[in-house]
């Protein structure tokens, strides 16, 4: 399961994402799913509250150079998938 939890500072982080704009530039597409059951894998994020809750801990980058992965939110569970081979593979959920 992917249960993903913002923080606020890098160091705090297991990775950093940047979100780009386009699939082709993406090395994970993400669905964002509505409860934590529907989490599934590293593609389907639940996002959580707290910390400690959290599969994986995120800090989101303001620039593609700084990210250990490029995300894009996708609007369907069956887009959601890997583009290509990634260091982070079956390691965020």
């Amino acid at each position: 399961m992917a249960k993903i939890y913002v923080v606020n500072s890098k160091s705090q982080a297991d990775f950093c994402t940047y979100k780009v704009n386009s699939q082709s530039q993406a090395d994970l597409l993400v669905y964002v799913v509505s409860s934590q059951s529907q989490s599934k894998g590293d593609e389907k994020w639940y996002y959580v509250n707290s910390r400690s809750q959290a599969d994986s801990k995120i800090f989101w980058v303001n620039s593609r150079s700084q990210g250990d992965i490029n995300i894009y939110f996708v609007n369907s569970q069956s887009q959601a998938k890997w583009k290509r081979g990634h260091k982070l593979q079956r390691r965020i959920g």
